[in-house]
């Protein structure tokens, strides 16, 4: 959708997903240091939490394919218009697109999870196949525009670009815990620049537009970007930090009980040394 609301709904997947991978991986890193504390999560628990994981996100992908394709002013199914002899919304059907891959991740990420016949790492090569094709479709979105509008789009394909790279190590390198949050800053990164575009191109409530031609406005949003992304290292380093107190205090909780326990256990096999 070419209008504000077609970028704020992407924005908003990718913002929901960033910040429960910004929990997430911390959470799982943190636990497999402190398996004492973190007896109650599982690995089958993980596994269920990756499952549902895979569900929402195809669940989001539909969502937003339906939006694309049934909006008032969609393509509804229609790919080419005959009567007028011209591709008819290849704007939406290009994002339609983008959601169909991150669908089949989902799905893809449901099948890995639940059967053991399938390699684990196809869930990470997926992903890496979805966010690679966002970019790819993206770096021809913007063909033709206004300089400024091009300049945005360009900006967000480092994060495209750079979170697929990210994803791809991650075939080989699973559960390296540097990798997932980088892939986290850059989804985060994602989801707050497509509603950032949507306020430069698309400004609601009547807001004066944006000079697509202003060389001002490109240094500008250049600068914000990077504004962007620092707020978004900061989200991710209060989010493992959060983890990390509560995972620690949990650990301090649980230390005495334990101790006692230990004691329990010298002592019984004292008393059967001494039988």
């Amino acid at each position: 959708m070419g209008n504000f609301k077609g970028h704020a709904l992407p924005g908003s997947f990718f913002l929901l997903f960033g910040l429960w991978w910004s929990v997430k991986y911390p959470m799982r890193y943190l636990c497999r240091k402190n398996k004492n504390v973190c007896y109650l999560v599982s690995v089958s628990g993980h596994r269920r939490l990756d499952i549902i994981e895979g569900i929402v996100k195809a669940s989001f992908a539909l969502i937003g394919m339906i939006a694309e394709q049934f909006v008032p002013d969609g393509p509804h199914l229609k790919l080419y218009n005959y009567e007028e002899k011209h591709w008819d919304h290849l704007m939406n059907w290009q994002h339609a697109t983008m959601y169909l891959f991150y669908g089949i991740s989902g799905i893809v990420d449901i099948i890995v999870h639940i059967t053991p016949a399938v390699p684990l790492a196809l869930d990470r090569l997926m992903l890496a196949i979805a966010v690679f094709i966002e970019g790819f479709l993206f770096y021809y979105h913007v063909h033709g525009r206004a300089m400024l509008d091009i300049h945005v789009h360009i900006l967000l394909l480092v994060a495209v670009f750079g979170g697929s790279l990210s994803i791809f190590l991650e075939v080989f390198l699973r559960g390296n815990i540097v990798l997932e949050l980088l892939r986290t800053s850059l989804c985060i990164l994602q989801g707050s620049w497509f509603w950032q575009i949507g306020f430069i191109l698309y400004p609601p409530n009547g807001s004066p537009e944006w000079d697509q031609t202003s060389h001002d406005n490109m240094m500008f949003i250049t600068m914000c970007y990077c504004w962007h992304y620092a707020i978004s290292l900061l989200i991710v380093a209060l989010s493992y930090a959060i983890v990390s107190w509560v995972i620690h205090t949990k650990l301090k909780k649980v230390e005495p009980l334990e101790m006692g326990l230990l004691k329990s256990s010298e002592k019984d096999q004292e008393v059967e040394d001494e039988i």
